[in-house]
């Protein structure tokens, strides 16, 4: 069974900056087979795309408020990606999740909420005003 383990949410002023790991294990197939998105959520609204990265060419997406801000990579032999986050606002305050889907590249990514195979629990990021 996949398990995907994000952390390194926390507390930030705004116009600060936080890094998020999703550590996965227990793939069947290569890791480099799968696209790892990341969503976030806040209470009462429904999940938003933010990133999503191709493992196998390493080709990233990103949403529109994502676009300079934020850096999606993969560490390959760490079966992990990383969400660099700067320039963080109040607004980007939620709890952010890791997703994984096997033989998907990232299109249309932010609409694939309910076509993931596989999350993580969440990791909660909070900016202060």
């Amino acid at each position: 069974e996949v398990q995907l383990v994000e952390s390194g949410g926390g507390l930030v002023q705004a116009g600060g900056s936080l890094r998020l790991s999703c550590a996965g294990a227990g793939f069947t197939f290569p890791f480099e087979d799968y696209a790892i998105a990341w969503f976030r959520q806040v209470p009462g609204k429904e999940r938003q795309g933010v990133s999503c990265i191709n493992v196998r060419d390493g080709s990233p997406r990103y949403s529109g408020f994502a676009m300079g801000r934020f850096t999606i990579s993969s560490d390959n032999a760490k079966n992990t990606v990383y969400l660099q986050m700067n320039h963080l606002e109040p607004a980007d305050t939620g709890v952010y999740y890791c997703a994984a889907d096997r033989d998907y590249y990232c299109p249309g990514f932010e609409s694939r909420v309910s076509g993931m195979d596989y999350w993580g629990k969440g990791t909660l990021v909070t900016v202060s005003s």
